[in-house]
């Protein structure tokens, strides 16, 4: 003969909390001393995103400006001091130093060599300085977010990509810069 029981989901949850045990840590006050010193940090962190973003995005113009020269370098040599048949060799010794600083920089930072990869690799690097030079204690950070409920974001997040860490709450609109893909 058969027998089927059915257990209620208060049963199933309470077998699984028996076989693994799950810390509850209850949440600071909102009103708490802990609260006002992490929404102080927020801030703290937040002008140093805005800092690193607008360094890396200072820094993006200059490399364009530099290849807006060599372009326009290049073109004089060709049509006007030298030849095709001189110039082309060059331009694929150049194009070719690109490419493999392109695979060094994927070798370093195992990110696609793109745009994109180089603005949050810089970012992450220029954050991370930035952090240090104002004595943002990112460990206690992490702590007062873990204590308040927040979730603790364990890489730095570019200002392109939307992350739970951005704000207390969720009243708040994010900030979209202009060189970000928002949605």
């Amino acid at each position: 003969m058969f027998f089927c029981s059915f257990y209620s989901p208060l049963q199933v949850v309470k077998a699984i909390e028996k076989a693994i045990p799950i810390p509850r840590v209850q949440p600071i006050a909102l009103d708490g001393p802990a609260r006002e010193e992490l929404k102080a940090m927020e801030a703290q962190k937040v002008e140093i995103d805005r800092t690193a973003a607008l360094q890396v995005r200072r820094e993006l113009w200059l490399g364009l400006a530099y290849l807006v020269v060599q372009t326009a370098g290049f073109m004089r040599l060709t049509f006007w001091e030298l030849s095709w048949d001189v110039m082309e060799p060059i331009c694929f010794y150049v194009t070719s130093m690109y490419f493999m600083a392109g695979y060094t920089f994927f070798l370093r930072t195992k990110k696609e060599p793109s745009f994109e990869g180089f603005f949050e690799s810089r970012f992450a690097a220029k954050q991370k300085r930035l952090m240090h030079a104002r004595d943002f204690d990112l460990r206690r950070y992490d702590e007062l977010r873990r204590a308040c409920g927040l979730p603790v974001v364990r890489t730095p997040t570019s200002p392109c990509r939307p992350s739970s860490s951005s704000s207390l709450s969720s009243t708040q609109e994010s900030h979209c810069h202009s060189y970000c893909h928002c949605q």
